[in-house]
C-alpha cells in the first residue's frame, strides 16, 4: 500500500496455498446466483480459459493495482509495481497477472511482462494475461 493509502497492490506469494477447486467452486456458485442463466455457458467458457494461461511454476502473482482516481498518473502504480518486481526478483522468480483494462498493458510491458495471450469469449471484455520472467527476462 502507498504511504497516504491512495494505492494498493495486491500480491500471491508462490507459497500461496490456494485450493484452485475451492476457488472454482465459490465462482460457479457466484455466477449460478447473481448472473443470467442464458448466459452460463459464455462465462463459463471466459473463466475456464483463465487456467489455461496462470503458470504452474512457482511464481508470484499480482491480482491487480488500485490507485484512487484523483492520484492516478503520478506513478504510484508503477512504484507499488516496481517493488514487488523486486521481490520477484529477489526470489528468482516470474510474476503473472491479467490485465483486464488494455490501457494498462503498456505499464506493465514497460516492467518487463510480456502478453501470453488473450481469454475471451462471445461478447465478454478481454483479458490479457502477461508473464514476467524471473529477473525481468534480462
Amino acid at each position: 500500500m502507498a504511504e497516504g493509502n491512495e494505492a494498493v497492490a495486491v500480491w500471491d506469494p508462490p507459497t500461496s496455498e490456494v485450493d484452485q477447486a475451492e476457488v472454482e467452486a465459490g465462482w460457479i456458485a457466484h455466477f449460478q446466483t447473481y448472473c443470467d442463466p442464458a448466459r452460463l455457458g459464455d462465462i463459463f467458457a471466459w473463466s475456464e480459459q483463465f487456467g489455461s494461461f496462470h503458470p504452474t511454476e512457482p511464481h508470484w502473482y499480482l491480482g491487480g493495482i488500485g490507485v484512487l482516481p484523483e492520484h492516478q498518473g503520478r506513478g504510484h502504480g508503477s512504484v507499488l509495481l516496481r517493488v514487488g518486481l523486486e521481490r520477484c526478483d529477489r526470489d528468482g522468480l516470474p510474476a503473472y497477472l491479467e490485465a483486464s483494462n488494455s490501457r494498462n498493458r503498456p505499464l506493465y510491458e514497460r516492467h518487463g511482462f510480456e502478453v501470453i495471450g488473450e481469454i475471451q469469449a462471445a461478447d465478454s471484455p478481454s483479458v490479457w494475461p502477461m508473464l514476467r520472467p524471473a529477473g525481468g527476462g534480462r
